[in-house]
C-alpha cells in the first residue's frame, strides 16, 4: 500500500487536546503514516495532555523559553519547522487552531509546497487586537490552507466571505468535543480539598490582551464575589505566565475560600468543570467544553470567536469590567431561573465524531 505521510503538529495544551482524537483516528488508518511533531510552545502543559491520550511525539523541538517575545518565538519556529519539514518530507501537514505554532506551520508548509490542513478553521472576531495575536494567526493559516476543517456553519460562512472556495471547506464539528466526551466518561480524582457544602466557581484567566489593569479588574471581581457569597469557593488554576502569577497571588492569595493552584492536568480539569456550579473564563476551549457539560460560562473577554454558544444562551460575554463581572455572576448565583436558563447542556460545537469526518475527507482527497 502506498502510504501517505501525515505530519501532525502540536504546540500548546489546547492543541494537544484537540489534535489527540485526530492523531489517534489517523493512526488507525492503513493508508496513513503519522508523525507527531511537538514544538512545545507550552512545555509541561502539553506533555501532560499528550500523556493522558497516550501520544508520544516523534519529534520534539522544545521551543519554549522563559518570557520569549513573539518575534523571537516566530523566528525560531519558522527556522526549526523548515529544517524538520525538509528532513521529514511529509505529504500533508495538519495543525489546529490559532497559535504561533499553527501560523508558522502553515507558512512553512506553504513555502515548501506541502498541502496544509487547518483543524478548527474559520473562527473570527474580526478584531485583530482581540484576541491578540490569535486573530492574525488564524487569518494567515486560513489563507494558506488547502483543507479547512470548520467546527460550525458560522465558521464556514466566515471563510466564504473571505473568498475561500466552498469545496475546500468541510463542516466537521470540533474535535474538542471528541476529546471531552472520552475523558468526561470517567470520574477523575481532583486533588484539591473542596467543601461539599459550597458552590464551586471555577476560574481560568490568562489571555495576553487582558494583562495589566483588565486582569487586575478580573481578580478584584472574584474577590468581591467571594466576600459577598459565603456559600461559594473559587478554584483558580493559575497559568505559569509571570504576568498572571504575580497579580493573581497579590490580589487573591490568602483567602480561605480561594484555591490558587498550579494548572490542572486535562482530566482533573474536566472533572473540575463537571463539579463546577459556574465558570468564569477567558479561554476559548472552555467556552466549547463547559456548555456540553451543562455548566454556565461567563466569558472574561470583549469579543469571542465562538459566538454559537452565546447565541444559544449558554455562554455570556461579560468583558473585564469589575462591576459587570460581579453583576452577571450575582445574577446566576441569586436566581435559580436565570441559572437553569444557561445550564441546559447544549453543545453547538460537535457530537464527538469530528475526527472521523476529518479522516474521511483526507482519505478521499489523498486517494
Amino acid at each position: 500500500m502506498n502510504q501517505k505521510h501525515i505530519l501532525c503538529i502540536v504546540g500548546t495544551r489546547p492543541e494537544g487536546i484537540k489534535m489527540a482524537p485526530l492523531i489517534k483516528a489517523l493512526k488507525r488508518e492503513p493508508w496513513a503514516r503519522v508523525t507527531v511533531l511537538a514544538t512545545a510552545q507550552h512545555r509541561g502543559l502539553l506533555d501532560q495532555v499528550l500523556s493522558l491520550f497516550d501520544i508520544r511525539p516523534d519529534v520534539d523541538l522544545d521551543i519554549m523559553r522563559a518570557n520569549q517575545a513573539l518575534p523571537e518565538l516566530t523566528a525560531r519556529l519558522i527556522t526549526a519547522l523548515d529544517e524538520k519539514f525538509a528532513e521529514l518530507s511529509p505529504d500533508v501537514v495538519l495543525a489546529q487552531g490559532d497559535t504561533t505554532t499553527v501560523m508558522t506551520a502553515a507558512l512553512v508548509a506553504f513555502y515548501r509546497r506541502i498541502p496544509f490542513g487547518h483543524v478548527e478553521a474559520g473562527l473570527r472576531t474580526h478584531d485583530l487586537d482581540n484576541p491578540f495575536p490569535e486573530e492574525m494567526n488564524r487569518l494567515v493559516a486560513g489563507h494558506l490552507a488547502k483543507w479547512h476543517f470548520v467546527p460550525t456553519e458560522r465558521s464556514r460562512q466566515n471563510l466564504m466571505r473571505e473568498g475561500i472556495a466552498a469545496s475546500a471547506i468541510h463542516v466537521t464539528g470540533n474535535t474538542v468535543i471528541d476529546a471531552l466526551l472520552e475523558v468526561a466518561a470517567t470520574d477523575w480524582p481532583l486533588d484539591i480539598p473542596l467543601d461539599p457544602s459550597k458552590r464551586l466557581v471555577l476560574v481560568t484567566a490568562h489571555r495576553r490582551e487582558n494583562f495589566g489593569e483588565p486582569f487586575r479588574a478580573i481578580c478584584r471581581a472574584i474577590r468581591q464575589l467571594v466576600d459577598r457569597y459565603a456559600d461559594i469557593e473559587v478554584v483558580y488554576p493559575v497559568h505559569p505566565n509571570p504576568n498572571v502569577q504575580s497579580t493573581a497571588h497579590e490580589l487573591l492569595g490568602g483567602h480561605p475560600r480561594i484555591r490558587l493552584c498550579d494548572p490542572l492536568d486535562y482530566a482533573p480539569f474536566v472533572e473540575a468543570q463537571k463539579r463546577a456550579y459556574l465558570i468564569l473564563t477567558d479561554s476559548g476551549g472552555v467556552q466549547e467544553e463547559a456548555p456540553a457539560l451543562g455548566r454556565p460560562v461567563l466569558v472574561l473577554r470583549t469579543e469571542t470567536e465562538r459566538p454559537e454558544a452565546v447565541d444559544e444562551g449558554v455562554v455570556r460575554l461579560v468583558g473585564t469590567d469589575e462591576g459587570r463581572i460581579v453583576a452577571e455572576a450575582s445574577r446566576l448565583l441569586d436566581s435559580e431561573e436565570a441559572y437553569h436558563e444557561m445550564a441546559r447542556g447544549v453543545s453547538p460545537y460537535g457530537d464527538g465524531h469530528a475526527a472521523q469526518r476529518i479522516v474521511a475527507v483526507l482519505r478521499e482527497a489523498l486517494g
